[in-house]
């Protein structure tokens, strides 16, 4: 019942948003510019039916089947980016007005002159002016993001030093994937293009850290093989995300295994060659895969315990949750690669998810409370998740170059 009660206020929650969402481009884009019938009426149904069609289409998703269930998603959430695109364009238009008119008000006022006769002509000029520039301004935009998104991967060289890496590494590189969420929008092209770019970067060591599906073995199975093919001397690691877990863990940790990728499920490896080798430490999904903090601590020390502390250490962790982080360091983790955040994603989108993820994405020196200090990488992702939109975050796969 908790759990239900809680779907509900979401669900209840979510739909407010996107209807007010919705309503505020309807007054803008519609109804200020004084349409004339039919494209008036045309476009308040066209708003009602796209309104709709969101939870509509990601409904489908889990519900539905055959083409309508591949298609549906895909239109509402393409649809969702764009409209909130327009959202934030005609937003920051608005705002500039309103500040161009309070500015013009001040100095009439200083002026001491009084408020001219409404003027219904230039208010209805000003309206369309805002609406269509709103449009182009914002559907280019859109173009743009999607280009991001659904383009090449950028390729983000990361040089981090450990101080208890042998020497003999100084160089190692690992490839780090995340969040490349294949689903609905991602399919087997970019798997593909994912594969061949990270091959071209001759790694030592694939890392894969976590949210790789939207859906089940059943449906994707065939697509996720296509990252049997990534070719790295010591082989293809993997985690799990919080997506990884709405998709089924258990089934999907069987399949990768199957295909040959090492599933670090609360595990720790040797990485190297003889004589010259560091710790690599595997832990699930932060908040979906225990049942509170306090557990995922005590599999974080039940996986490190007995290791030498003289040796390097790095943690393959998909979120970069502060209190995951905070205990990572005081274990002795010199690195941890993180994702989850998509670095944003869509700007200003970006700013909501900073205030729960400070480490957005990049590099970041990390002192835990008992003084260790670790790095913490946290990768933009190399997919995207719901709106096949990417603005101020473009994609990447980073190449992690350890040194000593």
């Amino acid at each position: 019942m908790p759990r239900l009660f809680s779907f509900a206020v979401f669900l209840l929650v979510a739909l407010s948003v996107l209807g007010g969402m919705h309503a505020y481009l309807w007054l803008r884009l519609v109804r200020d510019p004084g349409l004339a019938e039919p494209w008036r009426r045309t476009a308040t149904v066209l708003f009602i039916l796209l309104t709709l069609g969101v939870p509509a289409g990601l409904f489908a998703l889990r519900l539905g089947s055959g083409w309508i269930a591949r298609l549906a998603p895909v239109a509402a959430a393409t649809w969702l980016g764009i409209a909130f695109i327009l959202f934030c364009t005609v937003a920051a238009l608005d705002l500039a007005r309103l500040t161009a008119q309070g500015f013009s008000f001040a100095l009439d006022w200083l002026r001491l002159r009084t408020d001219p006769p409404a003027d219904p002509e230039r208010r209805l000029f000003v309206a369309r002016a805002l609406a269509g520039g709103a449009v182009l301004l914002g559907g280019g935009t859109a173009v743009a993001a999607m280009r991001s998104a659904t383009g090449p991967a950028e390729i983000s060289e990361v040089p981090v030093k450990l101080a208890r890496l042998p020497r003999a590494l100084s160089g190692y590189t690992i490839a780090q994937i995340s969040d490349l969420h294949v689903g609905p929008t991602i399919r087997e092209r970019h798997v593909r293009r994912v594969v061949e770019q990270t091959n071209a970067l001759r790694p030592d060591l694939v890392a894969i850290t976590g949210d790789l599906v939207d859906g089940s073995v059943a449906e994707l199975g065939a697509i996720v093989s296509e990252l049997s093919n990534l070719r790295a001397r010591h082989g293809v690691v993997f985690v799990t995300g919080n997506h990884d877990y709405y998709s089924g863990a258990a089934a999907w940790m069987a399949e990768l295994r199957r295909l040959g990728f090492r599933v670090l499920a609360d595990e720790r490896i040797v990485v190297g060659d003889a004589g010259a080798s560091f710790d690599l430490a595997g832990l699930n999904d932060y908040r979906t895969g225990y049942p509170s903090p306090q557990a995922y601590e005590a599999a974080l020390h039940q996986t490190l315990d007995g290791r030498d502390p003289e040796r390097a250490l790095v943690l393959l962790q998909h979120q970069p949750h502060r209190g995951a982080i905070d205990a990572a360091a005081a274990a002795g983790v010199e690195l941890q690669l993180s994702g989850h955040t998509h670095g944003g994603q869509i700007v200003p989108f970006s700013l909501l998810v900073a205030t729960a993820y400070p480490y957005l994405k990049g590099l970041y020196p990390h002192a835990a409370p008992g003084g260790e200090t670790a790095h913490v990488y946290v990768s933009r992702g190399t997919g995207y998740w719901g709106p096949p939109f990417r603005l101020g975050s473009a994609p990447e796969i980073a190449k992690i170059v350890l040194t000593a």
